[in-house]
């Protein structure tokens, strides 16, 4: 029997369908193969220095010495080990004690070396929530100042890998202060610095309403790299995502796509404002936690919004904040009491910031916001407990996978195809780029280090095999 379908008579339909497929690939470029941060820390712009990085550092050490000294103090606070983080248990819904103190160990000693080698991954010069609003010769100043400090620590090589600001919202009242400072910072920095930037500097846009605020940005850094003489579209850009209208237009349409679409290839990330977020839609303040239901639709939109784009996602803050309710005056100490109080305080916050960190880390968001230096020894807890617990079995997996050349692999109770395999690899990337994975426990899963930084399972496997051929 002949066959129905010819090149002639499916020429026009296969021309069609080849044009979708560019069109998706265009929008859908796939994750991006640069870093990725773990969290960004946000500070008022009137308190930025060049070597806030190291400062922060500082008094995330501090914390740790006073409030838990040791592994097992700081476990207990936080509840490392519990029974969600899937490790075997003992019958009764925790690990083994040996296989806990071990984690507790491995965990406050990576986070002891990360506060000292890196405490901060990502900073945010704020001129928003954390600058408030200030006389127009004062917000000019700090501008100013900020890309002084910024060139000194470019120079003195202190400022942390990721950098930038967030300017004020584009709203009528305040468009025009936005848009001025963003002017003055970068024209003041390009003048120090001979139009060089630091390395992943990004301008970070609050509130969001409509995609003419983001093109507005677009159109203002097209202006100032041509009047700077910076390299086209040098000024990447970040949408926070904390109004109902970010989410959805006011046509009942997806809003993320068409803010993405007016940063013209700027875009790099979408952060989550968890407050501003809820407040928008009535919660009261006693409800707007990021655990609420309201901020699971969102992020959940965010990720079938922006899946497969290489937009960077980040969740957001934690506002309960690990500080005691006692100081001491000066020349005075404080009482029993009042230390102790000040403990169950900051072990209380701590145990909130690192379960929200772990939510968010569960649902495929591997990074967030930081407000307070007291914030990273969890942070980094969160983060590194959550690749160390899952290390040997990941490993097991991906090792197995490899070997049967991506044939697909039945290893225990977990069936394993390509995509889960390049989900494996990047679980080792992220581990490895943040901290929490050393390369030797990477190397374990049988890969080089070279094909751990190639980030790509099916290229690797194609490598392999064509290695095997010859």
């Amino acid at each position: 029997m002949d066959p129905a379908l010819n090149p002639q008579n499916t020429r026009e339909i296969l021309h069609r369908l080849s044009g979708a497929n560019r069109r998706y690939a265009e929008a859908y470029p796939g994750d991006r193969a640069d870093r990725q941060p773990v969290h960004t820390v946000y500070g008022g712009a009137h308190l930025f220095k060049a070597d806030i990085a190291a400062k922060l550092g500082a008094a995330a050490q501090r914390a740790l010495e006073e409030y838990a000294p040791d592994p097992i103090t700081f476990a207990a606070a936080i509840g490392l080990g519990g029974s969600e983080t899937g490790a075997a248990t003992d019958g009764k819904g925790a690990p083994p004690a040996r296989e806990s103190e071990a984690l507790a160990r491995a965990v406050y000693a990576r986070v002891i070396e990360k506060l000292g080698r890196e405490p901060v991954e990502d900073y945010r010069i704020d001129f928003e929530d954390g600058y408030g609003n200030r006389p127009d010769a004062e917000e000019d100043a700090h501008a100013h100042a900020c890309a002084e400090e910024v060139t000194r620590g470019m120079v003195a090589r202190a400022l942390p890998p990721f950098l930038g600001i967030r300017i004020k919202t584009l709203s009528e009242e305040l468009r025009g202060r936005a848009l001025r400072t963003l002017d003055l910072f970068v024209g003041a920095l390009a003048a120090r610095t001979a139009g060089a930037l630091p390395p992943n500097f990004v301008v970070t846009i609050p509130k969001i309403t409509s995609p003419e605020q983001v093109l507005t940005v677009v159109e203002a850094c097209e202006l100032i790299e041509r009047a700077r003489g910076l390299k086209p579209g040098v000024l990447a850009l970040e949408l926070m995502v904390e109004t109902p209208q970010s989410i959805f237009a006011w046509d009942g349409a997806l809003a993320l796509p068409r803010l993405v679409a007016a940063a013209r290839g700027r875009c790099r990330g979408a952060h989550f404002g968890t407050y501003d977020y809820t407040a928008g839609l009535g919660i009261t303040a006693m409800y707007q936690l990021p655990s609420h239901i309201a901020c699971d639709f969102a992020r959940h939109v965010m990720q079938v919004s922006l899946a497969g784009t290489g937009v960077m996602l980040s969740d957001g803050a934690t506002t309960v904040m690990p500080v005691g309710p006692h100081r001491a005056a000066r020349g005075e100490a404080l009482t029993a009491a009042q230390l102790g109080e000040n403990r169950r305080a900051v072990h209380r916050a701590w145990r909130i910031h690192y379960d929200d960190v772990r939510m968010s880390l569960r649902n495929a968001y591997y990074q967030g916001w930081d407000l307070n230096p007291a914030q990273l020894p969890t942070r980094y807890a969160a983060v590194f407990a959550f690749f160390l617990e899952s290390r040997v079995e990941a490993g097991a997996r991906l090792k197995a996978f490899v070997d049967k050349a991506a044939q697909a692999t039945l290893l225990g109770s977990i069936f394993d195809d390509a995509a889960t395999g390049q989900g494996l690899l990047n679980f080792f990337l992220r581990g490895l780029s943040c901290g929490a994975l050393t390369e030797e426990e990477a190397l374990a899963t049988g890969l080089s280090l070279e094909e751990l930084r190639g980030r790509s399972f099916v290229k690797m496997l194609n490598a392999r095999r064509a290695a095997g051929q010859r």
